[in-house]
């Protein structure tokens, strides 16, 4: 979402559409800067200095700091990489990641315990995301931090973003949390080894180790304490599940898988959902919505209120799905995903836009036609389908396509 010293997979084909933290889009990518990047720098470098940050925090973080234009290329150039449900997990909830996962759980079962105490996350969910945004470290990225922040917070396109994103680096370093040298990581300004944002590093970072500093770049301590306190911030509740994989009947009401649709449990039984066993499922008021990646002959899952945590993570369905199953592979409690290895028809990223472009002939918004099949296309893939009375799974299929044509 790996080689060593290489940005972790996900990265190479979803950071693009889908930043971590769910950084604002592509509001200004035509934009013109005007101004010299040393002029930016002398007005950025007082701005520092009026917050409170040191003089010598300041200097020592930007003194060698250059504008790197292969870094405002590569944002304003983001694109999608189309790649099936199948394809992304496949890759990225590998039986290596889930042995690694149960090691690292062994290897440090003492914070990870002290960490669910305190914050009530369980060590499977952060080991996912620890596994899918670096590899547990040996992938968190080969770009300096401060100058990738500083050439965003020069450009128009996300100014004020990265602007304060670069101030909070500033203050990171001026509490001697870590070195300058250490901030080596994306080239979108992420750190650490489970790639927060300089905001979200500054507030909820924790010295798990007890060493006086809180470092998420080397720290295995810090990194556990750190991802469970902001886990904890977007609103988990302990004790409870986050993403079940289940059986669904021929005859379900499509039109009711949807993220939005939130049903109790014991409702989604009464339609015959079972587990993914085929056994019975848990009959309680527990609310879930009913996902379909793949449409209503692939994997189905129920998302738990915690699986609102992954898409506050990440926009991306497709990741948030992949992490919360990987992190019940390494729990034990998941299986091998069923439905899955299916011949299921996917639309390439061309046939997509032209999927989106004739729904939006049709009345519908989609948001930008761009191939990325987001919350607003499978809203009106999903009207389509009832409207021509097909199974209304949300699911866009070529089938769906020629019907459009």
């Amino acid at each position: 979402m790996t080689k060593p010293a290489q940005r972790p997979l996900i990265v190479s084909f979803l950071i693009a559409a889908f930043a971590c933290f769910a950084l604002p889009g592509a509001a200004f990518a035509d934009c013109k800067n005007t101004e010299s990047f040393s002029k930016w720098m002398r007005e950025f470098r007082a701005k520092a200095r009026a917050e409170g940050i040191s003089a010598r925090t300041i200097s020592g973080a930007l003194d060698r700091v250059r504008l790197d234009n292969k870094i405002i290329r590569r944002d304003r150039k983001q694109g999608f990489f189309a790649q099936s449900f199948a394809t992304f997990s496949k890759r990225l909830a590998t039986d290596h990641r889930i042995k690694a996962g149960r090691r690292k759980i062994d290897k440090r079962r003492r914070d990870f315990k002290r960490a669910e105490e305190k914050y009530g996350v369980p060590p499977e969910v952060i080991t996912a995301f620890w596994a899918l945004e670096s590899d547990f470290g040996a992938g968190m990225g080969k770009y300096s931090i401060l100058q990738a922040l500083a050439t965003l917070a020069y450009d128009c396109r996300r100014k004020e973003l990265f602007t304060g994103e670069l101030l909070d680096a500033l203050r990171i370093l001026d509490k001697g949390w870590v070195h300058p040298s250490d901030m080596i990581g994306s080239w979108a300004g992420e750190m650490g080894q489970t790639q927060f944002l300089p905001k979200h590093y500054l507030e909820h970072a924790v010295d798990f180790d007890g060493d006086g500093t809180r470092n998420l770049f080397a720290s295995d301590a810090d990194v556990i304490g750190s991802t469970a306190a902001f886990i904890k911030h977007l609103g988990w509740r302990p004790g409870e599940p986050w993403i079940q994989e289940v059986r669904v009947p021929g005859n379900l009401p499509w039109e009711k898988a949807d993220t939005h649709v939130k049903l109790p449990r014991s409702q989604w039984a009464q339609m015959g959902v079972r587990d993914a066993k085929g056994g019975p499922l848990q009959s309680d008021d527990l609310p879930a919505s009913l996902l379909l990646p793949m449409g209503r002959k692939g994997p189905a899952f129920l998302a738990f209120p915690n699986f609102d945590i992954y898409t506050q993570w990440n926009n991306s369905l497709s990741y948030c799905i992949t992490a919360a199953y990987l992190a019940t592979r390494i729990s034990g409690t998941g299986g091998p995903m069923q439905g899955r290895d299916r011949d299921i028809p996917f639309l390439p990223l061309q046939e997509a836009k032209e999927l989106q472009r004739r729904l939006k002939q049709h009345g519908y918004d989609v948001g930008k036609v761009d191939g990325v099949i987001g919350a607003k296309t499978r809203a009106a893939v999903r009207a389509m389908q009832l409207k021509y009375g097909m199974p209304a799974d949300a699911y866009p299929t070529p089938e769906l396509l020629r019907r459009l044509r």
